[in-house]
């Protein structure tokens, strides 16, 4: 990896805050042309921009010969922010933009879905060499049964709604390969990343070491006691997908990923 970066100049990781880019940064293992970029800084060598405004966009990706774009979680104008990158990206001549954006992106049941579809057109029509990653929800969201800290849990939706977990190393994993390895390989790719198998939250508490009771809440009940914190859009947009993944959970495919990590996914 290291060999291939050193032929080209800087990759950007815009979003490296959160635990997704966060966790890219890790895969791209720790090299020295790999920028984080951050909505505010959090440490030195962070790029501090304002991917409200685009505010620092253009000196952060300059001289990058890729960047990696993913959005705050629930953003309520995705489109808009990845607009501000790719015309950054397009100015600083950056060769190769990877999008994260999700399996089933046009859901008009789910919102924030639907803008992650509009932005992989935004991408697909920027005029920029590109790839697009759809990942499934991540088996992390559910860390406290996978580490055994959790003796009970509370979902918004069905127990026995089926999903293909993917576990959030393995994303990254796949993120880096096609940063990496670049456009030659990767440009027009939309590649949709599912775990190994279709697995409910209550077989999830079933495979914890210790047990674990799950219990089905409403909406709203689970909006007062976890979404405190978030915007009356953000909720809105977590109620939706509460109520979609109720009634038809969240499947994807894993031959893509089996492909591209060389192993069959975690």
């Amino acid at each position: 990896m290291t060999e291939s970066l050193s032929r080209g100049a800087d990759i950007a990781v815009v979003g490296a805050a959160g635990k997704t880019g966060a966790a890219v940064v890790a895969a791209l293992g720790g090299l020295a042309g790999v920028r984080r970029v951050v909505h505010t800084a959090r440490r030195p060598g962070d790029h501090a921009v304002d991917l409200d405004t685009g505010a620092g966009l253009d000196e952060a990706l300059s001289g990058c010969r890729g960047v990696y774009v993913i959005a705050p979680n629930v953003h309520p104008d995705e489109p808009a922010l990845v607009r501000r990158v790719l015309a950054a990206a397009a100015d600083a001549g950056v060769e190769h933009v990877v999008y994260h954006s999700v399996a089933w992106p046009y859901t008009p049941a789910m919102p924030h879905h639907v803008d992650k579809a509009r932005c992989e057109d935004l991408v697909r029509t920027s005029g920029l060499r590109w790839t697009v990653l759809q990942p499934c929800a991540y088996a992390e969201n559910f860390a406290a049964i996978l580490d055994g800290s959790a003796s009970t849990v509370e979902l918004p939706y069905s127990p026995d709604a089926r999903f293909s977990f993917v576990r959030l190393a393995d994303v990254a994993e796949v993120a880096a390969r096609v940063l990496v390895e670049g456009p030659d390989i990767h440009h027009g790719a939309t590649y949709e990343l599912g775990g190994p198998e279709a697995l409910s939250v209550r077989d999830l508490c079933e495979r914890a070491d210790e047990p674990v009771s799950v219990k089905q809440v409403s909406v709203d009940e689970w909006m007062s006691r976890h979404g405190q914190s978030l915007s009356e859009d953000g909720r809105v947009r977590l109620s939706a997908m509460f109520e979609f993944y109720d009634r038809h959970g969240f499947l994807a495919g894993n031959a893509v990923f089996e492909s591209l990590l060389g192993r069959p996914p975690m």
